[in-house]
């Protein structure tokens, strides 16, 4: 019996995939990874809580933290569903993305559990990803797909449709559509000075840049395109770099498949799910500077630790979630010249 939602391929010419150097070829450059386990399977996403502390959510539900230094992990609450990405805010909750169930505010002194948004421009959250706070508290969140749930994620890559969205919302105001037609949203996260926010397009390879500040205010445009693997989750370092985690690397298979008739995609998403094809196993991240070139990319072929969801940079090191893994992995972070850093993001060409 075929699988829901039935398969409707859109055909479209995939970039061209990026040369050697960019691509990963040669030796690894991602230090041997340092494993943290957490008594769970898939930490998504990491934030910090006021401490220092990593946070993350796993697929039986819970919310965790993690002590970086003793490796303690402890409950902070139960979703009920999947929580993916979150947000400390400035009182000491959690807006935290669930994937079967919106947006949600957790307090993590008592692990009380509440809805913070449910539904934008009329349509409910098909599968909230990720959530970015500005400091006047304005909430940006990333709602993948309106047509594949959460345990169906490679069924929106595959069919490349389009139907992921940004949405803006001030708290006790209505929540609004800022960005439409998105291919798999998925990370967000803001520039240093706010002046822009980032957003990822797992689906597309690319990078979206939706303006806030300047002359510019609610304009869009590129910010990485051509990416050498599938960007998850972002973050934002303490130099301003943008940290993006690349789930996996590119395929020729899929790009052949989006170039060409649909019902070849069709024909494969009838398969059982245990016969569709896998990505090779590697773990990378990238750091990209304001004007969305990379600084540092780290990467290595994976035998304890796959599918980096989310990267993290905190006190000199690097923090991996995956959506698949039941560990965080840890990797150090040599320094970094001061002249590979850009300036101030609003300097950046259009």
């Amino acid at each position: 019996m075929p699988r829901e939602p039935r398969m409707a391929p859109v055909v479209w010419q995939p970039p061209p995939r990026p040369g050697r150097r960019r691509s990963g070829a040669g030796g690894p450059t991602m230090p041997p990874l340092r494993l943290l386990p957490i008594d769970g399977d898939g930490p998504e996403h990491l934030a910090l809580d006021a401490s220092g502390n990593l946070l993350t959510g796993v697929a039986d539900g819970r919310v965790l933290r993690v002590d970086t230094v003793t490796g303690r992990v402890t409950e902070v609450a139960r979703t009920g569903g999947r929580p993916l990405g979150m947000r400390r805010l400035p009182d000491g909750e959690l807006l935290v993305c669930d994937a079967y169930r919106g947006l949600l505010r957790v307090d993590p002194a008592s692990g009380a559990v509440g809805t913070a948004l449910s539904a934008a421009a009329g349509e409910p959250l098909g599968l909230c990803s990720n959530v970015a706070v500005t400091k006047d508290g304005t909430v940006f969140v990333t709602d993948s797909s309106r047509r594949f749930p959460l345990r169906h994620w490679k069924g929106d890559i595959l069919e490349h449709s389009g139907t992921g969205r940004l949405v803006r919302w001030e708290p006790g105001g209505p929540a609004e559509v800022v960005m439409d037609g998105l291919q798999f949203a998925n990370g967000v996260c803001l520039a240093a000075d706010e002046s822009f926010l980032v957003v990822a397009e797992s689906g597309a390879y690319r990078l979206r840049r939706l303006w806030l500040t300047g002359p510019r205010a609610g304009a869009t445009d590129v910010f990485a395109d051509g990416l050498p693997g599938f960007p998850d989750n972002l973050t934002t370092g303490p130099d301003g770099l943008i940290w993006v985690a690349l789930a996996g690397p590119r395929s020729a298979l899929l790009d052949f498949l989006h170039r060409h008739h649909p019902a070849l995609r069709r024909a494969l998403w009838a398969l059982p799910p245990g016969l569709l094809p896998e990505a090779r196993r590697t773990t990378r991240a990238q750091g990209l500077d304001s004007r969305g070139r990379p600084v540092r990319d780290l990467w290595r072929d994976a035998r304890n630790f796959h599918m980096a969801t989310s990267a993290l940079e905190h006190e000199g090191t690097l923090y991996l979630g995956s959506l698949v893994e039941p560990a965080i992995a840890a990797v150090p972070l040599p320094p970094l010249r001061a002249a590979a850093v850009t300036g101030p993001a609003t300097a950046a060409p259009g």
